[in-house]
């Protein structure tokens, strides 16, 4: 049995960030991560041209700015390479294989015992810690809903963690599912590599430009949500024009409202609208059932497809394992709301699943390890 300070459970972005706000404080901790790498998402399960969305002064970690020679949009590669230097001056050293398989807190020693599966070897270990972090992440694991007829289609079938590229879909016609930043720059990235793709989309979205979101999280410092809000839809409006004859609406609350609100993330357009409206990019409502390779959509239209790409999202498993029903709820996102979203009880914090991002998860590490600093 292994007996330390803090278990930080995760060792993405937010758990590194943790973990380095607590070896700067000199507070022991130990970081578990399931798989061989820390950023396993960033460094394995995103696709080629991926780019931060947002400037780079609003993605990165305590204590370490990002280099003044980076872009204002750093690239999928110079991230890497950003969280390695990250943990590498932090001192941050990840035990990796480990796949938490329980968390409970003892009353009697009034302390967090995990149990760890080492995927490695399949043995149980045992941790035990005063102080437990769930830094798993938003993105955990890969969700696919369910379709009527989908285990009848002879086409490929993976989710956006698995989409690399869309060299190997020259020519192809692809079905993107899910219209978040993910689903909309895939398709994007099929259209320019020469595919024929089709996004589905079920609701009302906001598409912004990089440029209107830089300008709106300024503002956001001065005016209220409200103001904000008003100014990048019509700036989008300007820019993007009316695209409901295309089959994308907007909603009816403004993007940064809807942010704060429920975590709805706006679409940061990187060329995707101009596709759509050139037609190299159709748009699809809800699907309705398939059969083989047809599928039918709402509207009473059917198509045929040779590939499917599932950009639907994640599904948190933290409630499987950890056992407590104060901080974090069903979906495992925090019960507390903003800004107390982090704490819990006995000893327990979330850090990076507030919905608020990279930033978001760089205070929460911060409010986290100055809490323990102040309870040790």
């Amino acid at each position: 049995m292994k007996d330390v300070a803090v278990i930080v459970a995760g060792a993405g972005p937010s758990g590194l960030a943790t973990s380095a706000c607590l070896n700067v404080l000199s507070i022991p901790n130990i970081v578990l991560e399931r798989e061989d790498c820390f950023a396993s998402l960033w460094k394995k399960k995103t696709y080629d041209r991926l780019h931060l969305h947002l400037a780079k002064q609003y993605c990165e970690l305590p204590h370490m700015p990002f280099p003044t020679t980076l872009p204002t949009f750093p690239s999928k590669k110079e991230f890497i390479q950003y969280l390695d230097d990250y943990a590498s001056r932090f001192k941050v050293n990840p035990i990796y294989h480990r796949s938490v398989e329980s968390a409970t807190f003892d009353e009697f020693t009034k302390k967090w015992h995990v149990k760890v599966r080492n995927t490695g070897s399949g043995e149980v270990e045992d941790y035990v810690a005063r102080f437990l972090v769930v830094a798993t992440g938003e993105t955990s694991d890969a969700y696919v809903p369910e379709i009527e007829g989908l285990g009848t289609f002879r086409g490929e079938i993976l989710h956006s963690t698995q989409y690399k590229s869309g060299a190997k879909y020259k020519g192809k016609s692809v079905l993107v599912v899910g219209c978040g930043n993910s689903g909309m720059e895939i398709a994007f990235d099929l259209a320019s590599s020469g595919a024929n793709p089709s996004i589905v989309v079920r609701n009302p979205v906001h598409i912004l430009s990089r440029g209107m979101v830089y300008l709106g999280l300024i503002l956001l410092k001065y005016l209220p949500y409200f103001a904000v809000d008003s100014l990048v839809v019509m700036l989008s409006r300007l820019v993007y024009g009316d695209l409901s004859k295309y089959g994308i609406t907007r909603p009816e609350e403004g993007p940064f409202s809807r942010k704060v609100k429920y975590g709805k993330y706006p679409i940061i357009d990187v060329g995707t609208a101009k596709k759509i409206k050139s037609g190299e990019i159709q748009v699809l409502p809800s699907i309705a059932s398939m059969k083989g390779d047809e599928m039918v959509f709402i509207n009473g239209r059917s198509y045929q497809f040779d590939a499917i790409v599932f950009a639907t999202g994640f599904k948190r498993s933290t409630n499987k394992w950890l056992k407590d029903d104060y901080l974090l709820n069903e979906d495992g996102l925090p019960k507390p709301s903003f800004p107390n979203h982090w704490k819990g009880r006995k000893g327990l914090y979330c850090a990076g699943l507030a919905r608020r991002g990279l930033y978001g998860a760089a205070i929460d590490a911060q409010n986290i390890a100055n809490d323990i600093k102040s309870l040790l």
